[in-house]
This record gives C-alpha cells, sequence and structure tokens, in this order.
C-alpha cells in the first residue's frame, strides 16, 4: 500500500482549518447584517406606524368634513322645491349658480342634484367644458344608496370629468317621500401631494384591491395583487375606473417580520431593478378602505451593510492577499494554458465575425430590396390617387351639366324652334318667289345657329379633362365662360348677375378647373336665391399682394353657423334628397388648394359670400 506524502497532508489539513475559518466568519457576518437589518426594520415600522395613523386620521377627518353636508343640502326648500316643480333654463341655471357658490365656500370638487330618475338637472359645474347637467348617473352606487334612504359612499373616476372623487349622497325628502338625491363630490388630490415622501409610499385600496389613491401616479389604478377574471368583469361593468387596466402592480412578496411584510417592486430604473419595502396596512371600515404604506428599506439595508462592512474589513483584506498570492502560484502554471485557450477564442470570435457580418449583409441586401418594392408600390399608389382624384372631378363636372340639363335643354330648344318656324317661312316665301325675304330668313337661322354653337362649345370644353398644369391666364373670360353655362340656372331662378372684375386681373391657374370652381359657386347661389324677395348674384375681384381675391355673394338665406365648419367636408349637404351629393364645395376647396389658392366662406350682410384666393400671374409686362 502506497504511503501518502506528508507534505499533502499537511496541505489538506491547512485547506480545510482556513475553510472552516472563512465559513465561520462568513456565517458570523451573515448573523450581524441579519440582526442589524431588523433591528433597522424595526425602526422604520416604529414611525411608519405612526405616519399611518396620521394619514389614516387625515383621510378620516377629511371624510368627515364633508359627510354631513349633502344631508344639509338635502333640506334646502329650494331645492325640494325645485325638484317638485322644475322650471326651465333660467331656473336651472339660477340653482346651478347657486350649488357653485356652495361648492366655493365649501372647497368641494363637485356639487349637483339629480332628480328620481338619476338625471342631473343643476350642477355646480353647469358653465364648465362638459357639465353634468343633463347627463344621468342612475347607475352609480352612491345614487342607488341614496334613493334607498340613506347616505350614500362610494370613490370612483368621474366618468364626465376624468377626475378621480368621493362621493356623498344623500336623499331629498318631501313628507316622506324621495324626489332625488343631491352629490358632494371632494377631490382627494391634495392628500396625496402634502403626504409625498421620498421614502415612504401611501396607498388606498378599495374592498377589491385596487389601488386608486397614491402618491407615487405610476401606481394608482392598478391593483396590490392579481385579481380573479369575475372580479375584473364587476369592476369593468360597474363603470368605477373606465378606461383603467387594472394590472397589478410588480410586487413579489417576500419575509414576514412581526413589524409587516417585506416586499419587492419591480422598478424602471437601470440598477436595482427592484426595491424592498416594509409594507404596513390599516383599515378604515365606515369608508371601506385599507391604507397601505411602503416604506423604503433602503436606509436599513445600507446601516446594515456599513457596519457589516466595518467588521468585514480584516476579512477581505485577508482573503484578498490570499487569493492574489494563490492566484500568483497558479499564474505561471497557467500561462500557457491561458494562451492557447486566448488563441483559440481569437479564432472563432474571428469566426463568428466573419459569419456576422455575411448574415448582416445578405439582411442588409433584403431590406434595400423590400425598400425598393415598398417605394414602387407607394408610387402606384400616388397614381391611382390622382387618377381617382381627376375622375372625381371630372364625375362632378359631368354632375354639374347633369343638373343644369333642363336649362340647357331650353336653351337649346328655343333657338331650334325657332330655326324651324324660319324654315317654314323661308320654303313658302321661296314658293312666292320672295327671295329677299328668304335671305333675311337664313340670317336669322345662321344667327341661332351661332347662338347654338356658343353653347355647345363652352359645354364641351367645360366638360373635357384636364392635365391639371397651370398657367397665367385673365380672370374676366374665365367669370364670363362660366357664366354663360350657368346662364340657364340663373335663368330658372328669375336673378341677374353683377359682374364687377378687373379686364387686367389675371392668375396663375388651370383653365379648366378654375372654370369648374365658378361654376360650382354660381351653380349653388342660383339655387339659393330661387324664392327669395331680392335675386341677385355679385361677382367682384381685386389684388392683394401676390394674390387675387375673387368674390361671389348671393342674396339666399346664407349658412347657419353651425354648418360653417361642415360645408367643405365631402357629402356634407343642407339641399333636398336628389338636389345634391355634398361633394361639390369639397372638390372645390381642393382644387383652389392645388392650384396654390384657397376657398372659404366669410360672413356677410346678405345670403352667402364665398372668397377665392388665388396666385396673382406671373407674367410680367
Amino acid at each position: 500500500m502506497p504511503e501518502v506524502a506528508p507534505e499533502s497532508t499537511s496541505r489538506s489539513k491547512q485547506f480545510l482549518l482556513s475553510a472552516a475559518l472563512l465559513a465561520a466568519l462568513c456565517l458570523g457576518l451573515w448573523g450581524l447584517a441579519t440582526w442589524a437589518y431588523r433591528d433597522g426594520v424595526d425602526s422604520l415600522a416604529e414611525q411608519g406606524r405612526t405616519d399611518l395613523d396620521l394619514y389614516v386620521a387625515h383621510l378620516q377627518g377629511l371624510l368627515a368634513k364633508y359627510e354631513p353636508l349633502p344631508e344639509l343640502l338635502a333640506t334646502n326648500p329650494r331645492l325640494i322645491d325645485f325638484l317638485r316643480a322644475p322650471g326651465g333654463r333660467e331656473s336651472i341655471e339660477a340653482l346651478s349658480r347657486y350649488l357653485e357658490t356652495i361648492n366655493r365656500i365649501s372647497d368641494a370638487a363637485d356639487t349637483y342634484l339629480m332628480d328620481a330618475t338619476g338625471l342631473t338637472i343643476a350642477a355646480s359645474n353647469w358653465s364648465a367644458e362638459r357639465p353634468f347637467v343633463g347627463r344621468n348617473f342612475s347607475f352609480r352606487p352612491y345614487f342607488r344608496d341614496a334613493m334607498g334612504g340613506q347616505l350614500g359612499r362610494y370613490f370612483a373616476l368621474g366618468t364626465t370629468s376624468k377626475q378621480r372623487g368621493y362621493y356623498f349622497a344623500y336623499p331629498v325628502r318631501a313628507d316622506e317621500a324621495i324626489l332625488g338625491a343631491v352629490v358632494v363630490k371632494i377631490d382627494i388630490t391634495e392628500t396625496e401631494r402634502r403626504w409625498s415622501k421620498p421614502d415612504r409610499i401611501f396607498l388606498v385600496t378599495d374592498p377589491d384591491g385596487v389601488i386608486f389613491v397614491s402618491t407615487r401616479p405610476e401606481q394608482r389604478f392598478h391593483t396590490l395583487l392579481p385579481i380573479d377574471a369575475e372580479t375584473r368583469a364587476r369592476i369593468e361593468r360597474s363603470n368605477r375606473y373606465p378606461e383603467a387596466k387594472l394590472a397589478p402592480l410588480a410586487l413579489t412578496l417576500g419575509a414576514t417580520l412581526p413589524a409587516g411584510q417585506i416586499v419587492r417592486i419591480r422598478t424602471d430604473a437601470r440598477w436595482p431593478h427592484h426595491r424592498s419595502y416594509l409594507l404596513q396596512t390599516r383599515s378604515m371600515p365606515t369608508a371601506g378602505w385599507r391604507v397601505h404604506a411602503l416604506i423604503d428599506t433602503a436606509e436599513a439595508l445600507r446601516d446594515s451593510l456599513r457596519l457589516t462592512m466595518l467588521a468585514a474589513a480584516l476579512i477581505i483584506m485577508t482573503a484578498l492577499i490570499a487569493a492574489l498570492l494563490f492566484q500568483q502560484q497558479r499564474g505561471r502554471r497557467a500561462h500557457a494554458a491561458l494562451a492557447e485557450r486566448a488563441r483559440a477564442s481569437l479564432e472563432r470570435i474571428n469566426s463568428e465575425l466573419e459569419e456576422r457580418v455575411a448574415s448582416r449583409t445578405a439582411e442588409l441586401t433584403r431590406t434595400n430590396q423590400r425598400l425598393r418594392d415598398e417605394i414602387d408600390e407607394r408610387r402606384r399608389a400616388e397614381q391611382a390617387l390622382r387618377e381617382a382624384q381627376q375622375a372625381l372631378i371630372q364625375s362632378a363636372k359631368l354632375a354639374t351639366l347633369g343638373q343644369m340639363s333642363a336649362g340647357i335643354n331650353h336653351e337649346l330648344n328655343q333657338p331650334l324652334s325657332a330655326i324651324r318656324t324660319y324654315a317654314d317661312n323661308g320654303r313658302l316665301l321661296l314658293s312666292k318667289g320672295r327671295a329677299t325675304e328668304v335671305a333675311g330668313n337664313l340670317e336669322q337661322i345662321m344667327a341661332l345657329t351661332d347662338r347654338m354653337a356658343k353653347i355647345g362649345s363652352q359645354l364641351k370644353l367645360f366638360a373635357r379633362k384636364t392635365s391639371g398644369e397651370l398657367s397665367d391666364l385673365p380672370l374676366a373670360p374665365v367669370i364670363e365662360s362660366a357664366a354663360r353655362i350657368a346662364a340657364p340656372l340663373l335663368a330658372k331662378s328669375d336673378g341677374r348677375l353683377e359682374v364687377d372684375v378687373p379686364s387686367h386681373l389675371a392668375v396663375r391657374a388651370n383653365d379648366v378647373l378654375l372654370q369648374q370652381v365658378i361654376l360650382n359657386l354660381l351653380g349653388n347661389a342660383c339655387q339659393a336665391i330661387q324664392g327669395q324677395s331680392e335675386r341677385w348674384i355679385a361677382v367682384s375681384a381685386g389684388r392683394d399682394g401676390a394674390h387675387v381675391l375673387m368674390r361671389v355673394q348671393d342674396t339666399g338665406p346664407g349658412i347657419p353657423s353651425a354648418d360653417l365648419d361642415r360645408i367643405f367636408e365631402p357629402f356634407f349637404t343642407t339641399k333636398d334628397a336628389g338636389e345634391g351629393l355634398g361633394l361639390g364645395l369639397a372638390i372645390s376647396a381642393r382644387i383652389a388648394s392645388e392650384m396654390g389658392g384657397a376657398l372659404k366662406a366669410i360672413p356677410c350682410a346678405t345670403g352667402a359670400c364665398f372668397e377665392l384666393c388665388l396666385p396673382v400671374a406671373e407674367t410680367h409686362p
């Protein structure tokens, strides 16, 4: 049997002794750290209990301050008489002003009166952007409690104001009959601000564990612990916290100590990812709340670490010296192995780097191809959009011609009938040898055909498609052409057209598109003046700096103020069914914008007035 070398046995004993000593020291340091930490937590808990009691007392005092107010208001004869016989708008406004005064004096958030159906008939916020007046809150539990004859209490997020608040509701009685309820809403935001401290968090949860008050805004409308699906569905049905996700806090339960429960909460900081807190809880049975205090244990941890570090300083220095010596001894033996591993690692890294470069290059190539494909697809989509816009403009022009078809038909039938009459007379005169009179009839026929040709040429010019290119053109001839096309509509409305446009005015526009805009404005004006005592349309234009302003005004009934913001919306129309699709002004405004101008309705004393702004022509004399 081989003998064991004495040197090897001695080294083994030294190693075992050192390990046992190190383990004992570590256990001692751990025990010291644990004791120091728990002692610090106990000190924090004592202060936390005091702060928690004060916070609970503050909340109870706040609720007690406002609890008698709705009962006092419910006995007010003014509110009782109003519920018995609600008045008109002036009575509602007067009572709302009265509630506003009470609300201001009591420093409440809102005060309002509801009838037996839950409809709010007067409120202190009557002049706010979103008042309670006219809104029904019968679904709120505080209303149901009040209508049951008792004081209603409820905390919720307002469905109208989107502000948190605690509600007190009390029934308004008359001869033992409950006529409605008066409600006082109080704001508890100030309590959060006043009790906000950097080293502790105060939370208030409802019976379902939902956090509705917190000195940390990001924790509001979370749950302290996860809730089941049935509870979540019940909360959503009650509309208590509308639009709240009710996600649980990133909270992990730790050790349970006599002073409270240790919990860890995840933070958004890069380090540390979690913070430890001591959780203490008090109940408020009257309000149905549970008040929690989360006390940061970092101070206790720091004190524990500071004491432990002082005790461990010598041990750490000794361990470092021993580790350095041990590393020095192993360094010589491991030098060759380290160099070999370094070379192998370098080769592996170079290989991986080459593979990544090749993969990244391929990925970038695919990405560039996708981008090119997306650019081509977007160009095609833009081209399709432009074609659709041109088709819509062309359809609007044809629709305008369709609306004027009856008048155009009359304008053509009248000269045709005259031509027929002159032709018949000419034939009779020719048979009697009266050639001179026949020549007069032929001249009349030529004049009538010239008139019909002018109408046809104007309609053909208006109906043709355009490329949309802009050019410098005089404004007066375009208005004159549009007026000739609109002449049948003007005759049908029995109105007159007054044009005051200087002949030298020129604009930068597309002649066909500009004519379409003017014709649409004239057509709308002709329809507006029908049946009016005064029937005239005025077209005027003048230069304003780098733009030309053209106005079309009529003597129609005008545009209601409620419709001013919508008249340029597609498919919006105030005409009767069958008289228009509501696209004329929308397309006209779009055409004006594409030509670098704008179309808008401006106030005027009589009828409606539209102002078309276009760039002045670039041609210089």
